[in-house]
């Protein structure tokens, strides 16, 4: 939190996201009342900065759950993964099963990443999850053990939907897929992302159940039917579509994004003096990000 009061000291502030996603918030960065009676640095929205899947991606197999995805059909599959570590094993065992009871019984294709409670290793899936839930749903679900390179699941053709615990990366990461989302947030900033995303974005909805601590499989199947089937979830479609294409601009060539990124690194080379690699300034060794 001391960390935080500081921040008017800084030389300039980097943020991960665009201008027009966050149109309301850059505006009220930028105007004098935001912060009485000292100057806040300038903000450089550089993004939307998306990171790959996993390290060493580009040589490693191509992970099952891709090819699985190209035989299903567009926009079909709702693709559920919490994928930050420090969200590891915070689903309970009953929580898993109301998720798969609501996934069975919404009758839609799903990729479900599943992690054991406790983050105790390896899930045994035969035990987690209802018995006859992983037969039944054969073909058109399948079930991932701890991990999947979620920004190419996201970009894949065939997904329609994101169930999320609303992480930034995550977020925006959607939002340059363009899929809507489901928001199932679990503590920290994940809480005031999901305010976001649902009320500002408009590019998801809620799932409620978090707040009492369970989400039921009734919800996890209503909101399924609903962002897959419902003229809701076509509106939050094409809402989604839209926040894509200006994800795509702000880093096209001449976007804000790259302009940002452009404006801070004259600021930078304005301020510091050019050096070899390894060489010291002000004593601090300079080696090039």
């Amino acid at each position: 939190m001391a960390a935080m009061y500081r921040i008017p000291e800084a030389s300039g502030i980097l943020v991960n996201t665009f201008r027009s996603l966050e149109a309301r918030a850059v505006a009220a960065l930028r105007d004098p009342r935001c912060l009485p009676g000292r100057v806040l640095p300038p903000v450089y929205c550089v993004g939307p900065l998306i990171g790959s899947s996993g390290d060493g991606e580009a040589t490693s197999p191509r992970h099952e759950c891709l090819a699985w995805l190209d035989g299903q059909p567009d926009r079909s599959v709702v693709f559920l993964c919490f994928r930050s570590m420090t969200n590891w094993g915070l689903q309970s065992e009953e929580q898993l099963g109301e998720m798969a009871v609501g996934l069975d019984n919404s009758g839609h294709r799903f990729l479900w990443v599943v992690r054991a409670p406790g983050g105790d290793g390896v899930p045994d899936l035969s035990a987690l999850l209802p018995g006859g839930f992983l037969e039944r749903t054969d073909g058109r679900g399948l079930v991932v053990k701890l991990w999947a390179p979620q920004v190419d699941v996201l970009r894949h053709r065939a997904t329609g939907a994101f169930v999320t615990h609303c992480g930034w990366n995550s977020a925006l990461e959607g939002v340059t897929a363009g899929v809507p989302m489901l928001c199932w947030p679990m503590y920290a900033e994940q809480r005031m992302n999901k305010l976001f995303m649902v009320e500002e974005m408009r590019v998801a909805v809620e799932m409620v159940g978090w707040q009492q601590g369970l989400v039921k499989a009734g919800e996890v199947e209503g909101k399924v039917r609903m962002i897959m089937e419902s003229e809701e979830g076509r509106e939050l479609r094409v809402r989604a579509a839209a926040q894509k294409e200006g994800a795509a601009v702000a880093w096209n060539d001449g976007g804000s994004g790259r302009a940002a990124l452009a404006q801070f690194l004259a600021e930078v080379d304005s301020r510091q003096p050019l050096a070899r690699d390894g060489e010291a300034i002000d004593g601090e060794l300079w080696q090039p990000v």
